[in-house]
């Protein structure tokens, strides 16, 4: 048990233990750490059982801002998980929070999305612009796009060119799936829109940034030592714990293999096979 405790920040049972005891939420990523695609691993509704038992609190964070709070709510009761919509933080509220706090005069984005998060950015308040050179935004908005057409990448990357105020929804390049493709994600996207106006994204919102995280400070009234992220990568989870002052757990279920956590200049505080183990360490 506890495998990978030479490896972590927290690298004795003492300074496990310590450090999980501060804990009062968990702070879950979704794909390759609840479910990979469309299954859901075993571990996960015993473990969230586990911290309801024990009055411990959790969301579910996810880059992913392709699917609405509504459809996150539907995939996860499909799966056998029961959620509300306080439970999900996605990429794209923390976008619209961001907007709204930061640019509260930018009511016309020009969003690069699936039309589900297109949904989610109108019912919070803005329009969205069509393709169309008259139509002019007050900001581009790139997200990871599966309903993505050639004309509108394009006219996102007319926009770029324009110097329109860009924002990313998250910096992936691809997202985790248990089927036999490659999902090209936002990181992605914005590369391409790169290459071919030479500008990048002024914000990246999404993990690593520790904004992310702070959705979920302020809506539990948290401080970033009381919350623990969990997550299979370092360059998103991981970092944006390290970034947030929260406590960075690495999980094994996802696309890190233990030869990328090795070469990583960041350390996650624990590493963990699955959230069965991380439920075994919380036991001590």
């Amino acid at each position: 048990m506890f495998k990978y405790i030479d490896k972590m920040g927290l690298d004795t049972p003492t300074q496990l233990k310590e450090g999980l005891q501060q804990v009062k939420h968990f702070a879950l990523d979704m794909d390759g750490t609840i479910y990979n695609g469309k299954t859901l691993f075993p571990f996960t509704i015993p473990f969230l059982e586990f911290l309801k038992e024990n009055g411990i609190g959790y969301s579910f964070l996810t880059n992913n801002p392709s699917k609405s709070t509504a459809d996150y709510l539907s995939k996860l009761d499909k799966i056998g998980i029961k959620s509300s919509k306080e439970e999900i933080y996605t990429s794209a509220q923390a976008t619209i929070d961001y907007i709204k706090h930061h640019h509260p005069t930018a009511q016309r984005l020009f969003i690069l999305g699936t039309p589900s998060m297109i949904i989610e950015f109108e019912e919070a308040g803005f329009i969205s612009t069509a393709e169309d050179a008259n139509d002019v935004p007050d900001m581009l908005v790139v997200s990871f796009d599966m309903s993505l057409t050639y004309n509108r990448l394009c006219r996102a990357s007319w926009w770029a060119s324009q110097n329109t105020p860009y924002i990313a929804t998250n910096p992936d390049w691809v997202c985790p799936t248990d089927q036999p493709t490659i999902l090209v994600d936002c990181g992605s996207i914005c590369a391409c829109i790169e290459g071919a106006t030479g500008r990048k994204p002024d914000l990246v919102v999404g993990k690593p940034d520790p904004r992310m995280l702070s959705g979920i400070l302020d809506r539990y009234n948290l401080q970033p030592h009381e919350v623990a992220m969990v997550g299979d990568r370092i360059y998103t989870d991981v970092r944006m714990a390290h970034n947030a002052g929260a406590l960075g757990i690495l999980v094994m279920s996802g696309e890190t293999t233990m030869e990328i956590a090795a070469e990583s200049n960041l350390k996650p505080d624990i590493i963990a096979e699955n959230l069965a183990e991380i439920q075994e360490m919380l036991k001590m």
